[in-house]
């Protein structure tokens, strides 16, 4: 029987006890994950974020875990990042995120690691996909489920503390963290004030529904104005998965993904730590990151779309920092995935390093005026083959020159066209993100 590709750019994600996130469907995966990572062992880790649907998706995916022969161990609510590291504290043979990261909360969706803590190559999420709708008698013996206590998120904490250098403080820092009211809710307050920092706190009351609901990375106002309130050396909004983060300045003003990387790759190549002086971002980075980079003498890597495809090149190049101007960060060999705690945590370790404010950091990126219009599409045809949107494309990148880019792909995990485009000035970067997205609605219709 034919069925649509679950996974996509991160995972399986859509609404929460609907296909492909209902409860059937999530047994399937897992079921399907065990088989496929039979040979490394029993043991599977189960993560979750805040959400309502979390509590019941977890228990498929124990169920669909054990059903195999797996031991699931439920760690509750804990960041992504969290899971890939318990997955080698705790010598599993793979691990289970329930999240939807920073989508509204009627959303939900699978992520899964191998035992090394990384996530999975596209080869591997094909051969589960095919395992979890093969026809497949169980096994007499099931495993077991238990329930982790609370020292896992003690040794995730205490793993992230570890990885500053040796007596790194923050005594005399006042910061204000906004968690999104999701996974980092608990630990990063507690990582930040263990190392002595004054801390703030917005988002840290989760009720299941409120996840990323005004707050956290994608909604940074609030935070830039209790930055300012306060009168905080910098402020940091993680997503509600916690393995992105978002910075603000002294000044309240937000800095990007992007402008994240270009500060801590100036500090990590000051400090001899950027190996092969090469940073690693995805097609949706700044053009200002790409100069920014070139001025510094560092070499330029870009992939597609998605962490993953981030981490692989980093892994193939030898690189130390890459990134997401979302606010995915990577720093390998320090932790096999995004985290937005670390993330923070990297950037305070600059601006103590260097003695400047965050907004003297930030200014060695310029920002090119960048607009992203999502097209709501009825239909799905290669780009290439539509006349009108091409003609449109080359008459924007004919017009902008040298001084703007021009970038148009379907979303990997919903049904839209993204249209983004950079340019010298706001007006003209939105005119022509405008005038190509009314093509792409011209020829796709627009889907309501």
């Amino acid at each position: 029987m034919s069925h649509d590709r679950l996974f996509g750019t991160d995972g399986v994600r859509g609404r929460a006890n609907a296909a492909p996130l209902d409860c059937e469907t999530v047994v399937k995966i897992c079921r399907a994950a065990a088989r496929a990572f039979s040979a490394a062992g029993r043991r599977v880790v189960i993560g979750r974020d805040t959400r309502v649907s979390g509590a019941m998706l977890e228990a498929a995916a124990a169920a669909g875990a054990a059903s195999a022969g797996c031991d699931a161990v439920l760690l509750g609510v804990i960041p992504t990042p969290g899971v890939a590291f318990a997955v080698r504290d705790m010598s599993a043979a793979f691990g289970v995120v329930i999240s939807a990261s920073h989508n509204p909360w009627p959303d939900n969706g699978v992520k899964l690691f191998d035992a090394g803590g990384f996530k999975l190559e596209d080869d591997a999420e094909d051969e589960i996909e095919r395992l979890a709708f093969e026809k497949w008698e169980p096994p007499a013996l099931t495993g077991g489920v238990s329930r982790a206590d609370d020292e896992i998120r003690d040794r995730y904490a205490a793993f992230l503390t570890g990885l500053m250098p040796q007596g790194f403080s923050l005594a005399g820092f006042r910061l204000v963290i906004d968690c999104g009211h999701g996974a980092t809710h608990k630990v990063a307050p507690a990582v930040f004030r263990s190392l002595g920092a004054e801390i703030h706190e917005l988002g840290t009351a989760p009720d299941g529904t409120n996840i990323n609901e005004g707050c956290g990375s994608q909604h940074t106002a609030a935070l830039s104005q209790e930055v300012r309130k306060r009168g905080a050396h910098m402020g940091f909004a993680f997503d509600g998965d916690g393995d992105r983060a978002i910075a603000v300045d002294e000044a309240g003003k937000r800095i990007s993904g992007d402008g994240i990387l270009v500060l801590l790759a100036r500090h990590l190549m000051d400090k001899g730590r950027l190996s092969g002086r090469t940073v690693v971002s995805t097609v949706m980075s700044n053009l200002g990151l790409k100069r920014a980079l070139a001025r510094m003498g560092i070499k330029h890597v870009v992939t597609d779309v998605g962490d993953r495809r981030v981490l692989a090149a980093m892994r193939e190049t030898g690189a130390a920092l890459g990134g997401e101007d979302s606010g995915h960060m990577i720093f390998l060999p320090r932790h096999t995935t995004g985290d937005g705690v670390l993330t923070a945590l990297m950037v305070t370790a600059a601006v103590k390093d260097r003695g400047l404010l965050l907004s003297e950091l930030s200014a060695l990126m310029e920002v090119f005026p960048q607009v992203l219009v999502n097209v709501p599409v009825a239909r799905r045809e290669p780009l290439e083959s539509l006349p009108s949107v091409s003609a449109a494309i080359a008459e924007v990148e004919q017009r902008l020159g040298a001084d703007g880019r021009v970038l148009v792909r379907y979303s990997g995990t919903r049904p839209v066209c993204r249209v983004m485009v950079e340019g010298p000035t706001q007006n003209e970067t939105q005119k022509a993100a405008e005038d190509i997205a009314s093509a792409v609605r011209e020829a796709l219709g627009e889907n309501a």
